[in-house]
């Protein structure tokens, strides 16, 4: 699956966090009625928490100390609706350039193949 990443100032980490969390499918104050009303809007049904994605702090990846950086991986279709509504909904966000981009998914690519050799080891 293709992925992008994005960064995001410090200052909007709490928003970030909060929209990447949030599924309205699982938020109890909402009524029947505004659940039906969502199942037909495409901007309400770009939910992250149902996506691959990791934020990570830029110290963490050696990188700006004062970012964070967020790795998305889902369908192009999901990632372009995605990244209007981060940009609608987080000041600074803004899509990393091509190498830090690269740089980050292929950080994060090894870790997760790093995690499933440590758990194939276990079950051998």
């Amino acid at each position: 699956m293709p992925a992008r990443v994005y960064i995001c100032d410090s200052k909007d980490m709490p928003s970030l966090k909060k929209l990447l969390e949030y599924d309205p499918y699982l938020d109890k104050s909402l009524s029947e009625e505004q659940l039906a009303k969502l199942k037909g809007d495409a901007e309400a049904n770009v939910i992250f928490a149902r996506q691959d994605y990791k934020l990570k702090d830029g110290i963490s990846l050696e990188l700006d100390r004062d970012k964070y950086y967020l790795y998305l991986s889902a369908t192009e279709e999901f990632l372009d609706r995605a990244e209007k509504k981060l940009k609608q909904n987080i000041g600074s966000v803004a899509r990393a350039d091509h190498e830090t981009e690269d740089k980050i998914v292929n950080t994060i690519e090894e870790e997760q193949n790093n995690s499933e050799q440590g758990i194939g080891f276990i079950f051998s």
